[in-house]
């Protein structure tokens, strides 16, 4: 399968897919059997990465990287690097469950807070009946866990692996052992459990729409203002290479 579109944002790599094209890749991938990770870049992930050579190695080797965040789409356009669609990761997991019903994919949720992978799972078989659930655990991305979830997944023999323990430790988590576990596709989907269970309400579609996401989120989870400082931090970079001719030629990383 060719790799899709190739942009650089700030240095960090991202595809340029839609929603529709990210499902077609998951097909491919599972249909080729050797293991492929999916990541959901957002800003947070570009500055993260900025900071990490760990992450940014992360980014550069996974299977797909697509634009999760208005943002991204935004610096694009500011860097000639135009992305055409936000694939958010929730919607991307709901799409990916929704053709597993259809294949027959054994699909299992790891992480989260104890009991909402198996409360987002009942709510996504009430909503996309058919798929199969190969088993749900909380755990978490620390080392000593390791290897009695690995002994689960294998024992599980999942097609698809979605993984809840928040970025960047579910996507260093993916890439340190997917290797091992040779499972066709695993994504890090952050707060995807919660928003499906119900446990925290996802903001209004006209607010998605509007890029207005991650107000809802802080307004909700007042928490996470220290992680939304990753925001103003973005778009300063972005202009600053939008307007630095060196930095555009080097990649602005």
């Amino acid at each position: 399968m060719m790799e899709p579109p190739v942009r650089r944002i700030l240095g960090v790599r991202v595809h340029d897919v839609t929603l529709a094209e990210a499902l077609d890749a998951v097909e491919n991938f599972i249909a080729d059997g050797e293991p492929h990770r999916i990541c959901t870049v957002n800003p947070e992930f570009v500055m993260h990465a900025r900071r990490s050579p760990d992450f940014f190695q992360v980014l550069e080797g996974s299977s797909l990287n697509v634009p999760d965040g208005v943002g991204l789409l935004w610096a694009g356009r500011m860097l000639g690097q135009p992305l055409r669609e936000r694939v958010a990761g929730v919607d991307l997991m709901e799409a990916m469950i929704a053709r597993a019903a259809e294949r027959g994919w054994r699909v299992f949720l790891l992480g989260a807070a104890e009991g909402v992978a198996e409360r987002a799972a009942r709510v996504l078989q009430a909503r996309y009946p058919g798929w199969i659930l190969a088993g749900t655990f909380a755990g978490s991305p620390r080392p000593e866990e390791a290897p009695a979830i690995r002994e689960r997944l294998q024992e599980a023999r999942p097609d698809l692996l979605f993984i809840a323990y928040g970025a960047p430790q579910q996507d260093l988590w993916i890439a340190r052992h997917q290797p091992e576990l040779r499972i066709p596709v695993a994504m890090g989907v952050g707060g995807a459990f919660d928003f499906i269970a119900g446990v925290v309400p996802r903001a209004p579609r006209w607010m998605r729409e509007a890029g207005l996401e991650w107000l809802y989120r802080l307004i909700r989870q007042p928490w996470r203002w220290r992680r939304m400082l990753a925001l103003p931090h973005f778009v300063l970079a972005v202009l600053t290479a939008r307007y630095d001719p060196l930095r555009r030629r080097k990649g602005a990383r």
